[in-house]
């Protein structure tokens, strides 16, 4: 199998398996227990917890270990909405774009907590204009939120240029970066954000594992009370094996980040080339240029995605249509229609997302099946 799927999930990598192995094994004890079991099950959380600031370039105790990078959009949202409707200040900012776990959350705040929500306008690649963010602020604005790089078009935004928006105003800033983990810079002082999200199992860590950064000294309610786990922030059983998986995961990405960068660049344009060269209209969503390295977005003008994904199936080929946690949708993209394509036309997304194991002979793969599947795709529908 061709595995082009990477945005969905990736392959945990064996030196981060053999990180967990003890936690689930010898070293099992609980976080929160006082005997020796527990305090080196501690130990080790809070290593992992030193592991992942340091790529962050933040402090520990900023780093909050949540289930996975919805959770800590929720948390983000939820905890900064809540602490801030207290205070009289329920506007959201965000963009018709974000993953769901943004969307869906700032929409329930809205309808169960008095917030309201102001979705700016994206263009036609997808992105934001950090000066209609800063228009779209009131005196009543509790947050902002913008997704770091895009799941479904791979666009990366410009998120420093509207940090420094938000922070001129004393505003909290939230990104989703769960899709930059491993290709861009997570360094918070650098980026200005005051939450940032992050999945492990979108660079080669575990499922079921990830960390909402929030900067000192910024309000946050808890979505979730129990015990004092979390500073308080999350409570719940830390899963100590996980967190020191995603910890390894982290500095495992981060450190080949450049150069697989510049590998996994030089394969999507190729496989960019190759499709438009031999696919008539099938056109490139997302940036040109401002794009994760690996990401490779289109519109199968005259198809729908599904019967492409089914016989890619079928030629050993692992793709999707857009965002995995909308599989199976028979709805367009709301991130295709919010950037100007028709319904009838985000029907034909097809995303194809490279990772450490593709390589050349793959992408030529693609080039020389695809072209034909479509052909008989048009020709089902016509």
């Amino acid at each position: 199998m061709i595995y082009l799927d990477h945005s969905a999930t990736t392959a945990v990598d064996p030196r981060v398996v053999a990180a967990m192995q003890p936690y689930w094994t010898e070293q099992y004890g609980n976080p929160s227990s006082i005997y020796g079991l527990g305090r080196r099950a501690a130990a080790a959380l809070e290593d992992a917890r030193s592991r992942i600031a340091r790529v962050l370039n933040c402090q520990p105790a900023e780093v909050i270990f949540t289930s996975c990078g919805t959770e800590s959009d929720n948390l983000a949202l939820r905890g900064i909405g809540l602490a801030q409707a207290a205070c009289g200040r329920r506007r959201i900012i965000t963009t018709p774009v974000e993953h769901h776990a943004v969307l869906h959350t700032a929409a329930e705040l809205a309808e169960h907590h008095g917030c309201q929500v102001t979705h700016v306008a994206v263009d036609r690649h997808g992105l934001v204009d950090p000066a209609a963010v800063s228009e779209a602020i009131r005196p009543d604005t509790a947050l902002i939120s913008v997704i770091y790089a895009n799941n479904e078009v791979g666009a990366v935004a410009p998120i420093a240029e509207i940090a420094e928006i938000a922070r001129q105003q004393g505003i909290p800033f939230h990104t989703d970066a769960v899709q930059a983990g491993a290709y861009l810079s997570l360094d918070v002082q650098r980026l200005g954000v005051d939450l940032l999200a992050l999945s492990a199992h979108k660079f080669y860590g575990p499922k079921g594992v990830g960390v909402l950064y929030v900067r000192r000294g910024t309000r946050l309610f808890p979505a979730q009370t129990g015990g004092s786990q979390e500073r308080n922030r999350r409570a719940g059983t830390e899963n100590v094996a996980y967190a020191v998986g995603m910890a390894v995961a982290l500095e495992l990405a981060q450190a080949d980040r450049a150069t697989e960068a510049v590998r996994l660049a030089a394969l999507r344009d190729r496989l960019i080339r190759g499709v438009r060269a031999n696919i008539p209209e099938a056109t490139l969503t997302g940036h040109p240029t401002r794009r994760l390295p690996g990401h490779v977005s289109l519109i199968i003008h005259g198809a729908e995605a599904q019967g492409i994904l089914i016989a890619l199936d079928l030629a050993g080929v692992a793709a999707s249509s857009g965002s995995a946690c909308a599989s199976g949708s028979p709805t367009p993209s709301h991130v295709l229609t919010a950037m100007g394509f028709s319904p009838q036309e985000a029907m034909g997304a097809l995303r194809l997302t490279l990772g450490r194991e593709n390589t050349e002979a793959d992408v030529e793969y693609v080039i020389e099946k695809l072209p034909a599947i479509v052909k008989r795709m048009r020709g089902v529908i016509g």
